[in-house]
């Protein structure tokens, strides 16, 4: 029977070991035809594709995408931010959210606890185009009481989601 997810209120189905290994070949490989798939997890294609379509209407799979090799675009360098807001109140933190999911170069955007509001993920070519995010994008949110900046030398691992086999269900 499915449960209530707290984390996002969506509905979930109990994971499993069949549908592990459809989530597990899909986050390596999100373009599998379904007979592809079907074949790698050990089932025929239509219970496969069912089984797809419930993860998919079930929330577990969000969507698909590409992953961009952000150097080949032209963004080669990755800055985390951490963002203060001068203060909390909750119109604040709706606007500073809605400008932050407005910026193109902001790739990524936590609230988070702790020292600071914030955690911001950021692609950009080089320092000079860092500047002019902030200059023209960042400090023109109001309510901004600090940031600080950290540029990542090199990605160590980079995923977009979690590797179902290697987690069993609580």
């Amino acid at each position: 029977m499915p449960e209530q997810s707290s984390a996002r209120g969506r509905r979930r189905s109990s994971l499993d070991a069949t549908d592990r290994r459809i989530l597990s070949a899909l986050i390596s490989d999100g373009r599998l035809t379904n007979s592809d798939l079907a074949e790698k997890v050990g089932l025929s294609p239509s219970p496969c594709w069912s089984r797809v379509k419930r993860l998919e209407a079930d929330g577990i799979i969000e969507r698909y995408v590409a992953v961009l090799d952000h150097a080949a675009i032209g963004l080669r360098d990755i800055v985390f931010v951490e963002v203060s807001l001068a203060k909390h109140d909750t119109q604040i933190l709706e606007r500073f959210g809605q400008a932050i999911a407005r910026i193109p170069e902001v790739i990524e955007a936590n609230l988070v606890t702790g020292e600071y509001d914030y955690l911001i993920k950021v692609a950009v070519a080089d320092t000079a185009d860092y500047e002019r995010f902030l200059r023209e994008h960042l400090y023109k949110i109001e309510g901004i009481r600090q940031t600080r900046s950290t540029f990542s030398l090199r990605a160590l691992k980079r995923a977009v989601s979690v590797d179902p086999l290697l987690f069993t269900e609580k």
